[in-house]
């Protein structure tokens, strides 16, 4: 299948989740996340705000504050297409921008530097074994993580957009770890990667 033919049939499924199905599991997802030793280990991470259907990240984001770590979210530039990523340590330094998506405003939020990051969480619609994905076709996080030598690329999703494989390009950057409500799976032993 092609990469809108399968974003869109994921996409489909995703929003014929019912709402408690939709809680469960994305809790269950932030209870396997808040036990993964790159997680305790981490003092920054960048996460996105999520937008339902997406793994609900708000509850994730709280308890993340609770254990003390610097979370960073990013603001996307429309016109280059660039994300900056900057610390928040309240729902408050948000803003509602373009699509209902909610980024902070730079301007009460301190700016964090891709190296910076212990971690980032990348979000996308469509995910294989090896940790390529299909995003919402703006590039922003492959762009990004072009830059990003530091730490580890964790992507968190539902089993309902996880595939054996997804068509691939040059550009293309995969996640190193993903965390489904059943399954983790180290994509880079997947890869070969040593």
């Amino acid at each position: 299948m092609d990469k809108t033919t399968l974003r869109n049939k994921v996409r489909e499924a995703l929003s014929n989740m019912s709402a408690a199905t939709y809680r469960e599991q994305s809790f269950a997802i932030a209870r396997k996340v808040l036990q993964e030793p790159y997680i305790i280990e981490a003092n920054t991470i960048g996460i996105t705000i999520s937008n339902k259907p997406e793994v609900d990240t708000i509850h994730l984001i709280e308890a993340l504050w609770k254990l003390g770590k610097t979370v960073a979210v990013p603001k996307c530039n429309a016109k280059t297409r660039e994300m900056s990523f900057y610390a928040i340590e309240s729902f408050a330094q948000l803003e509602t921008v373009y699509m209902h998506l909610r980024e902070p405003i730079p301007e009460i939020s301190e700016f964090v530097d891709a190296n910076e990051m212990d971690i980032i969480l990348v979000p996308g619609v469509v995910f294989d074994t090896q940790g390529y994905r299909i995003g919402y076709g703006g590039g922003y996080y492959d762009r990004y993580v072009l830059h990003y030598k530091k730490g580890k690329l964790i992507s968190v999703l539902f089993d309902e957009q996880l595939y054996e494989q997804v068509p691939i390009e040059t550009h293309d950057y995969p996640v190193d770890l993903i965390i489904t409500p059943t399954k983790r799976i180290d994509c880079e032993a997947q890869r070969g990667a040593k």
